[in-house]
């Protein structure tokens, strides 16, 4: 088990373990368990990348992805640069198989500061709700967001500064 202290040194030999997509219809792999992002009042983004309503969440912690509303992979609401402005299609769209080349991209460049903070996230999932969650690079002048309609980035660059 890794120390996951923030205060840490920079672990260089360890590796952020990607999820490998695959479809649960046709998997031999039998998922009992599934982290979500929990807060969501209306939304929650499960690990596998599935969107759901709160009232289609399994007691599991999955989304039950038989419900008519549940989507995988979703960028709805997300901008080109990675920014959205709902954070459950965020962290849904960051597990993207497709974006691991971007989020390993920016963990090698990670200012000094921030390479303690994602360090200690175990894997792609812990990565992207954390890189979706809104920092000092999402406002402006400490107290307004620069993208109101865009707060929740994935991506390398913060959102665009809109014109007040």
């Amino acid at each position: 088990m890794r120390d996951r202290t923030l205060l840490e040194v920079k672990d260089t030999d360890h590796h952020i373990p990607w999820k490998v997509h695959f479809n649960l219809g046709n998997s031999s792999r039998q998922i009992t368990q599934c982290r979500n992002s929990i807060q969501g009042k209306i939304f929650l983004t499960d690990e596998l990348g599935y969107v759901c309503e709160r009232k289609d969440l399994l007691v599991n912690g999955c989304c039950n992805v038989s419900a008519p509303s549940t989507r995988q992979y979703i960028c709805k609401s997300c901008l080109a640069n990675g920014c959205c402005s709902i954070y459950e299609y965020c962290v849904s769209c960051c597990l993207q198989p497709d974006k691991q080349p971007l989020l390993e991209h920016f963990l090698n460049r990670a200012a000094k500061g921030f390479q303690n903070l994602f360090t200690a996230v175990e894997d792609h999932f812990e990565l992207c709700l954390a890189k979706c969650r809104t920092s000092s690079q999402s406002v402006q002048h400490e107290n307004t967001y620069r993208n109101p309609e865009a707060k929740y980035c994935y991506g390398e660059s913060p959102p665009e500064l809109l014109p007040v």
